[in-house]
């Protein structure tokens, strides 16, 4: 058994053992020092949802990538959930062609920066056919090119007392700035098929799928791939 694996036990069944004791408190403690603790924790989960996840990230900390498939598998149809934001600043930016957008990236990091459509697509470029599940039941395989998001992480800085990563959409009437919002921990944010995309099946993203730049996480539900990024911050907190 390797040093890292007997580590990730030994912690594991730390976990377990002060949850096991009513020592709920001690179990959240022992996985907020190691990183371990959900973005969206709250009181509908609580101790239950943080051991549970805790476990799944100590043992399963490097696996695998999604599976990536080949061109003649991409779908003919690619559903959308939900439509635009329909704001008049991301109207006008659409209008423009994005030319006058920025994705401002702040929180726990060195050199808080603000990045343009075409200076994310002068970064190096990854791209990927993968499977997009949605949470209510339909699916679709499209070909993804963006930034992995660990490289521009690593443009800004993050700071080592970083745990997760908030990605926030253009604001809306029903949904204003911060009240809707995604969030992925540090192992997500930093997996390299992660991306900031751009491009879906050889062109711009449409609209509908979340032009200018989305959020692309194939080993996550679809949900977890926010459309329409206007911010990214940095935190050691959920």
């Amino acid at each position: 058994m390797s040093p890292s694996v007997s580590r990730r036990k030994l912690i594991t069944a730390g976990l377990a053992t002060a949850t096991a004791g009513s020592g709920l408190a001690v179990a959240r403690r022992l996985a907020d020092r190691y990183g371990l603790r959900p973005p969206d924790e709250s009181g509908i989960y609580g101790v239950g949802q943080t051991l549970t996840y805790a476990s799944q990230r100590l043992l399963l900390r490097h696996q695998t990538l999604a599976r990536e498939f080949n061109p003649s598998e991409i779908s003919k149809v690619c559903p959308v959930n939900g439509g635009p934001p329909e704001s008049e600043a991301y109207r006008r930016l659409a209008s423009g062609d994005f030319l006058d957008w920025r994705l401002t990236i702040d929180g726990l990091v060195r050199r808080p920066s603000s990045f343009s459509l075409g200076e994310l697509k002068r970064f190096p470029s990854s791209t990927q056919i993968t499977h997009q599940a949605c949470e209510e039941g339909w699916s679709f395989i499209a070909e993804w090119t963006g930034v992995p998001l660990s490289y521009v992480l690593n443009l800004v800085g993050v700071s080592a007392r970083a745990k997760y990563v908030f990605f926030f959409p253009f604001a809306e009437k029903s949904f204003p700035l911060g009240k809707k919002w995604g969030s992925l921990d540090m192992p997500d944010a930093w997996h390299p098929q992660t991306l900031l995309a751009y491009g879906m099946n050889g062109q711009q993203i449409p609209t509908p799928h979340g032009a200018p730049v989305r959020l692309r996480v194939p080993r996550q539900l679809g949900f977890k791939s926010l459309k329409y990024l206007s911010r990214i911050m940095v935190t050691d907190t959920a």
